[in-house]
């Protein structure tokens, strides 16, 4: 069981894309930094095997605003063994080529800012009680280190983050967001292929709330 509050670390950014899985071809984001982006970022700045890590609250800080991208992308994936054989017979992927390329629309966000609370969930092979983990992720947090780069949904999209200083305010908005992806369940031999699991999301005076028996069903 965890003791104390929830942990907290505000991040933010000039751009975020928190994309909409049902949408295929196009990115569209959502409103609202959604629980498996607030994790991703935990996970960025401090992560261990023996937790995991439970988001509670999102507080959107800035006005939600968007804008929109249209860039070209390139049609098809990376593959190694493909790779490889151009390394070993020669050849090579050209971008340039034109049925390589598609032109693709983003709706983003621009200019946001949150803060995350969440709580650290020990696993049955944890030794070390859940404190030893809080203090080394309010180190990280309050000296600027991290794993990786965090990221707002894109890679490209890179967050900054550090402690709050009390002052944030959540805006002032309450809104029905409707489903909103919770996080992926991967099976064993399911060929990394997830099952995506939803929620029904509602931002109330600019916090959004985890709803804690998502974490019971999915456990840690």
């Amino acid at each position: 069981m965890q003791k104390g509050p929830p942990l907290e670390v505000k991040v933010w950014g000039d751009f975020a894309c928190f994309t909409r899985p049902e949408m295929k071809a196009e990115r569209i984001s959502y409103s609202v930094m959604t629980p498996s982006a607030a994790r991703g970022v935990l996970e960025a700045i401090f992560w261990k095997p023996e937790f995991s890590w439970q988001v509670r609250e999102i507080h959107v800080l800035n006005p939600i605003r968007h804008f929109s991208i249209l860039r070209n992308e390139v049609n098809d994936k990376a593959v190694v063994s493909t790779a490889m054989g151009w390394a070993e017979k020669g050849g090579g992927y050209f971008a340039d080529d034109e049925k390589n390329r598609a032109q693709r629309h983003t709706l983003a966000l621009r200019d946001v800012a949150y803060i995350i609370k969440a709580d650290v969930a020990l696993k049955s092979h944890a030794t070390d009680p859940d404190a030893k983990y809080r203090d080394q992720f309010r180190r990280h947090v309050s000296k600027g280190k991290c794993h990786h780069t965090p990221y707002l949904g894109c890679r490209e999209f890179a967050a900054f983050f550090g402690e709050p200083d009390g002052s944030e305010k959540p805006i002032n908005l309450t809104d029905d967001l409707g489903l909103m992806l919770f996080d992926i369940d991967y099976e064993e031999g399911a060929m990394g292929r997830g099952k995506p699991r939803f929620f029904k999301s509602r931002l109330c005076n600019g916090v959004l709330k985890v709803p804690s028996e998502l974490y019971e069903k999915g456990g840690v």
